[in-house]
């Protein structure tokens, strides 16, 4: 009987329970599928900390060997590691990770050559199809030759790339913490801060797929408190989170104080535009209206798009963009084959930071202008319903627009909501932002009121 991959096949990657859900017999067919739907001669894969990850990423290289194609093996890495290694060796990638979740899950990111996202309508679909069929009835085995497996260490390139694109040469000494959560931060951060003139205090450096401190997703404020309790006692001037595959990094600044993913967007566009006058930057639709103000005041252009990183990448690869940022701390560089990595996000703010003398604090405060309520989730029954609802109190109201990019936005002078349905869980997602906090307290009320009422 075929495998059915309905729960573990995603819109952007594949992740779900091993072995429960998937193990190294199906990694192996999705390593020649992959191979099949990119018609790729040679691949590179890399894998993080998690138990699992070794014996799918070994399994996912045969497949691929068996239908012709050279696999480099990278072994342990970040995501952007991995995306490096897709655009400084021009191959498609697979990374086994499954980023924040817990331990008893994996999964597979694949990009194309130079780092190009593999989603559901750019070929992670006929991979699925293939897996399933050949579950049943087996891989076919090509007549020509057994691709080769080897390995490569691609740590030291990736570092020294990273610090190709940000001058820290002439910066003043920092102390930060780093909270590496057992991710893949505390294999990459030592090689990439190697050389500059910092003083790092590392926390939970030590590779475990088991997270024994906390969970790796620096997103929920509970897995920073560590790191802002660090910070101050050791008095640093930032402290850094990264999640579990080291993709998306989170600031804290010299008081502990979490620091908006769209004031760090709006730091580093400004940042970039300065290297690329008039230049394009991206950000998504729920990022602080900070953002676009800072991106024009700089001489650039924002472009708002949809939520989610294949939207970010197409409108990029679109528009020419330089960057892009999201309010879930995904930082996207054109000079990064127009993927994320969070630490070269990371590297900015340390150039920014030490190439002044005010504290964290201080710099932000220019790029951070508005309240805002941060993402609220809640578990409706019927989504379109409690969607229409909302809309229907708004609509034809004076002074205020809506417009329904993704979910539903509703944008008055001094005030903006974004209400957004899940794609996996039966919640609606709510993002408020005003030129008060008093307005964001009562309009966040005034909005849950409609989502949570029982009909």
């Amino acid at each position: 009987m075929a495998a059915d991959l309905s729960q573990i096949v995603k819109a952007y990657d594949v992740r779900g329970v091993v072995p429960d859900q998937w193990d190294e017999e199906l990694a192996e067919l999705f390593g020649a599928a992959f191979v099949q739907v990119t018609g790729a001669d040679g691949i590179v894969v890399g894998h993080d900390m998690r138990p699992s990850s070794p014996g799918l990423a070994g399994a996912f290289a045969r497949g691929a060997a068996a239908q012709g194609a050279d696999v480099t093996l990278i072994g342990l890495c970040s995501t952007d590691q991995l995306y490096f290694a897709s655009g400084q060796l021009s191959l498609p990638g697979a990374m086994f990770t499954a980023s924040h979740n817990p331990a008893r899950y994996n999964g597979i990111k694949m990009c194309r050559a130079g780092a190009a996202p593999v989603g559901q309508d750019t070929g992670l679909s006929e991979i699925r199809a293939l897996v399933e069929r050949w579950s049943e009835q087996g891989a076919p085995q090509p007549a020509g030759r057994t691709g080769t497996v080897a390995e490569r260490d691609t740590l030291g390139d990736y570092a020294a790339y990273l610090k190709s694109l940000v001058d820290l040469t002439a910066i003043r000494p920092l102390k930060v913490v780093v909270d590496a959560g057992n991710g893949m931060g505390g294999h990459t951060v030592p090689t990439v801060f190697d050389g500059l003139p910092l003083d790092l205090v590392p926390m939970y450096f030590e590779l475990d797929g088991t997270f024994p401190n906390h969970e790796a997703n620096p997103l929920d404020p509970k897995n920073l408190v560590d790191l802002q309790a660090r910070v101050q006692a050791e008095g640093a001037d930032l402290g850094l989170a990264f999640d579990g595959d080291a993709d998306r990094c989170f600031v804290v600044d010299e008081h502990g104080d979490p620091v908006s993913p769209s004031a760090i967007t709006a730091l580093v566009a400004a940042r970039e535009l300065a290297k690329a006058p008039g230049g394009t930057i991206i950000h998504n639709l729920i990022t602080s209206w900070s953002v676009p103000e800072v991106v024009r005041e700089n001489g650039g252009t924002p472009v708002r798009t949809r939520v989610g990183h294949s939207f970010i990448k197409e409108e990029m690869a679109k528009s020419g963009a330089i960057f892009g940022g999201e309010h879930s701390a995904h930082y996207y560089f054109k000079d990064f084959w127009n993927a994320d990595t969070g630490m070269l996000a990371a590297l900015h703010v340390l150039a920014a930071l030490g190439g002044q003398e005010g504290p964290l604090s201080q710099l932000v405060a220019s790029y951070d202008r508005y309240a805002a309520s941060g993402e609220i989730n809640s578990t409706v029954a019927d989504q379109t319903a409690r969607m229409t609802a909302v809309k229907q109190a708004y609509e034809g109201q004076d002074d205020i627009t809506l417009d329904e990019l993704d979910g539903l936005t509703v944008t008055a002078p001094d005030w903006w909501f974004n209400l957004r349905a899940s794609n996996t869980e039966p919640l609606l997602r709510l993002n408020v932002e005003a030129r008060d906090a008093s307005t964001v307290e009562r309009l966040t009320q005034q909005v849950l009121a409609m989502v949570r009422a029982t009909d």
